[in-house]
């Protein structure tokens, strides 16, 4: 528990050679942590650690979050500071290097080993860019909503030493540029960035110095040169701007060369001439020795080069881009999203409007993992930047800080304020859910709770069906198999004819748990019912996930005529285009089925 008045905390302070106790008073709470607090605060660590003095400060942000007052949220953030600061190197290398793995990201540019020091990483910093930090609500305010356990704390903390010590006038001015460039630049790019259909030789995946990227950008801003105001947009944006792999001297002529207004940036997609022959002789690879944007412009290309010119001349130009890699059936598709002048991201600039495609895939360059879908629909809503859910994050910290304590009646009544604000806060409904199961909550209130998070993010495809997915399974455990079945059987086809991935996976649960029970007939059975009910009309994805495995499985079953029944079945049932790949694949999987016939 961390409750109780946290008023008359008292802290050490350094004077000259002396140590003397100083209250934080009743007026010195009413405001934001003042220069002399932060200043003593700095000094009660070299002496005490910061691990003491993140205790001392979690106390007296509690205090003030219970009693409401206003300042709670400064003085949580003044904590924040103290308990980041107190990590040692080989304990933030570890936490990093486990959530790399666990995520699956990235893994080839991990470490062989962790570096193994008792360096706090408060050492990383000088005491002006700490003291900085500590009494700057807004750079707190976004380094913490920014950091993700992907990013390399030691790595991005050096970075901002440097730009700290080489540019110290820009510096305030660009501190959201600054943080963009740290949580990017703090580990390289996957080989695949920022798409695959181009050779390392023609584009080297090298990200250059970050001091030279800010160096680039404050100046391109300061001229003029840019469409966005830099110094306005958050972090969270201009990450999309400095994820550059167009070399400076490309950036330079695409701010001189292509003209594009803000309001017509999407038309810079189609200043590319489609090459036809390229795609009809399936030439998807670039075919050039360099990959320069005015090779681009010249040659043609096909739409992964499209995508990636357009997106790369709105960065050269301070404009947060996207690049999206799709999968049609004949192939690859390609488009770009950028954030127009009234703060709005749009997406589909380039994008077929009458082909189904799933959804398309974009990397997020601070964790060099693929942008969720729910991440997509939040940065094109920017409800994030409204003040209403600012207030409902704060909540949301403080549930978060409870749940770390084990204080759960109190993390649950936090994060309820906090989806009760906004209902769209993601982290406050999975601390809900969270602190809820482990107050060990009635089933009954435990899946009507599931059931309304559901509802909050209907909208958002991946999300719902991640609350569907827990409501049936905690429907399963208490033996209601039939309700389980209802709601996975309502989620797939609610997708069915809108997001066939997120229908798939729906089918491919129901048909695992089929597969589990042994009972081959059921299994066989439960594959038909899955392709009536869900693949009407569905595609490639589909065929992989469903038909193939199932079709493999029976072979491997030594049923081959159940086999070739299940391929022509489905043959019916697809959308098969003549000529296409998927007509293909299913033929490829007939032939297979008649061989085994003989």
């Amino acid at each position: 528990m961390m409750r109780g008045s946290a008023l008359a905390l008292a802290f050490l302070l350094v004077a000259g050679n002396g140590v003397r106790a100083a209250k934080i008073t009743e007026s010195e709470l009413a405001q934001a942590p003042s220069a002399r607090r932060i200043a003593g605060l700095q000094a009660e660590a070299a002496y005490t650690g910061w691990g003491a003095v993140a205790r001392q400060l979690r106390g007296v942000a509690v205090g003030l979050y219970e009693k409401q007052r206003p300042q709670a949220q400064a003085w949580y953030y003044l904590y924040r500071w103290a308990d980041f600061f107190s990590l040692t190197e080989t304990q933030a290398g570890t936490n990093w290097s486990s959530a790399v793995m666990q995520a699956k990201a990235g893994t080839a540019s991990l470490p062989k080993e962790i570096r193994t020091n008792q360096h706090q990483l408060a050492d990383f910093w000088p005491r002006e860019l700490r003291s900085y930090a500590m009494a700057s609500q807004d750079f707190s305010d976004q380094f913490f909503t920014l950091l993700s356990p992907l990013d390399q704390p030691s790595a991005a903390m050096s970075i901002l030493a440097g730009l700290w010590s080489r540019f110290p006038a820009e510096f305030k001015d660009y501190a959201n540029l600054a943080l963009a460039i740290a949580v990017v630049y703090d580990a390289p790019p996957p080989p695949d960035w920022p798409h695959a259909q181009v050779s390392p030789n023609a584009l080297p995946r090298r990200l250059p110095p970050p001091a030279d990227v800010f160096a680039f950008f404050v100046r391109s801003d300061q001229l003029g040169a840019t469409l966005q105001h830099l110094r306005q947009l958050p972090a969270s944006e201009l990450k999309f701007v400095v994820d550059t792999s167009a070399a400076f001297g490309e950036m330079v002529w695409a701010q001189k060369n292509v003209e594009a207004p803000l309001a017509l940036l999407a038309k810079v997609y189609d200043a590319i001439h489609y090459r036809k022959d390229r795609v009809e002789g399936g030439a998807f690879m670039w075919p050039q020795p360099t990959y320069r944007l005015p090779d681009i412009l010249q040659e043609g290309g096909i739409c992964v080069d499209q995508a990636y010119f357009a997106a790369m001349v709105g960065k050269a130009k301070g404009v947060p881009t996207l690049l999206f890699r799709g999968a049609g059936l004949e192939g690859w598709h390609a488009w770009f999203g950028f954030l127009d002048g009234n703060g709005r991201w749009q997406l589909d600039c380039g994008r077929y409007a009458d082909q189904k495609f799933v959804a398309g895939f974009a990397f997020d360059p601070q964790t060099w993992t693929n942008i969720s879908d729910h991440e997509l629909m939040f940065l094109t809503e920017g409800f994030r930047r409204l003040p209403l859910f600012r207030t409902s994050r704060m909540h949301a910290q403080f549930a978060e800080l409870y749940f770390a304590a084990g204080d759960f009646p109190a993390a649950a009544k936090a994060a309820r304020t906090a989806v009760n604000i906004e209902s769209r806060n993601l982290d406050a409904w999975n601390l809900l859910i969270g602190a809820q199961a482990r107050l060990g909550t009635a089933p009954l209130q435990y899946e009507a709770l599931l059931r309304e998070a559901a509802r909050a993010f209907q909208r958002y495809p991946d999300v719902e069906i991640v609350y569907k997915a827990l409501l049936s399974r905690s429907l399963r455990d208490r033996g209601e198999t039939s309700a389980a079945d209802f709601v996975d059987r309502s989620t797939a086809q609610k997708y069915e004819a809108s997001r066939e991935d997120l229908s798939v996976k729906q089918a491919q649960e129901i048909l695992r748990r089929s597969r589990a029970a042994g009972d081959t007939g059921n299994h066989i059975r439960t594959f038909y019912g899955v392709l009536q009910s869900f693949g009407n009309g569905q595609g490639m994805d589909f065929f992989a996930n469903i038909v193939k495995p199932f079709v493999e499985d029976m072979l491997k079953s030594d049923q081959p005529r159940e086999a070739a029944h299940a391929v022509e079945q489905a043959r019916h049932t697809l959308r098969v285009d003549p000529h296409s790949q998927l007509e293909r694949e299913i033929n490829a999987l007939a032939e297979r089925a008649h061989q085994a016939l003989k």
